[in-house]
């Protein structure tokens, strides 16, 4: 009797067993996926195009720049090319076609609304960001224009400190004169002291050869913590002519830091006082209110130059916005 019931329960079991057995290995297959996911991510290039004018033509011309995702998930809005001939570049037919293209896709993306429901593209510590930048030249009717286009995206370590980081641009794609350079980047640490930021400090210049002549490219050497308005240096020099305690002429060369000003702030509301019945007028505006970041203390210095007249060169010694 003993043995029938344990043929009986045998087959309930091996049954038992085998959807345990599935079961499992349906979860070990997503967790294995998952730790995929966190391995690689979801970052990468997506479609994003912008208008940059019109070319010699007169037609409207936009350019594929390229964004990295920063979410996962969600749904892709498809951006196909215009009729161009040029791979990456979108003509429209009319200004009236590129306006309702244009107000089409600058409607927010279901992804972008449910921003804050889906998983982050890269691990923790990271951030997706381009890896690979090609520098387009567009021909507008206006001139030459440069655009940036992203390639491609990936998961990079994002430093806590403000670090000059790596910055590869390709120049001339695709043409015998096609060159990589480092133009390099400065990092976004995601806590910094308020009111400061992680911004170049010192530029070097790179020599590009060209089908035409040798340009030179700027590229970031140093970046530190700085105000979003602040003074870099910027050198110049001089031929200086001195007399020595004998009387003998000399010449020597002269090196200023004249400096520069870059960044910008916010301008903020230049309403210093409005009507209380009507809240939406302004009675009294700031004056000398701007965004821009300007020189704000200068100091002079003088010499005599090498053709013997007197010359002031100013020196910007702070800045303010």
């Amino acid at each position: 009797m003993r043995s029938l019931a344990v043929k009986m329960l045998s087959p309930c079991l091996v049954i038992a067993l085998s959807f345990s057995l599935a079961f499992a290995a349906v979860l070990n297959r997503q967790g294995d996926r998952r730790n995929l996911f966190t391995d690689r991510g979801c970052c990468k290039r997506h479609s994003h195009f912008i208008y940059v004018g019109q070319d010699i033509s007169g037609s409207p011309v936009s350019v594929d720049v390229g964004v990295c995702r920063s979410h996962c998930g969600g749904s892709q809005r498809n951006h196909a090319p215009y009729g161009s001939g040029y791979s990456g570049y979108s003509k429209h037919t009319s200004m009236l076609d590129f306006l309702r293209t244009k107000k089409l896709r600058e409607r927010p993306a279901p992804e972008l609304s449910a921003a804050a429901g889906l998983e982050p593209s890269c691990p923790a510590g990271s951030v997706c960001e381009p890896t690979a930048v090609r520098v387009e030249r567009v021909l507008l009717f206006e001139g030459l224009r440069e655009v940036e286009v992203i390639d491609e995206c990936r998961c990079e370590a994002s430093p806590v400190q403000c670090v000059r980081m790596p910055a590869l641009k390709t120049f001339f794609f695709e043409t015998p004169y096609e060159t990589v350079i480092d133009t390099g980047k400065c990092s976004s640490p995601a806590v910094t002291t308020d009111g400061f930021s992680c911004v170049p400090t010192k530029f070097q210049s790179v020599l590009v050869e060209t089908p035409n002549k040798v340009e030179l490219v700027q590229a970031v050497e140093t970046c530190e913590l700085k105000e979003r308005c602040y003074r870099v240096p910027y050198l110049e020099y001089y031929y200086e002519t001195v007399y020595s305690a004998n009387g003998v002429k000399e010449e020597k060369l002269k090196e200023i830091d004249v400096g520069r000003c870059l960044g910008a702030c916010s301008p903020g509301n230049r309403c210093l006082l409005r009507d209380s019945r009507h809240s939406d007028q302004c009675l009294v505006w700031a004056e000398g209110s701007s965004s821009s970041c300007s020189p704000q203390e200068y100091e002079s210095y003088t010499f005599r130059s090498r053709n013997g007249l007197i010359r002031t060169v100013l020196a910007i010694s702070s800045c303010k916005s």
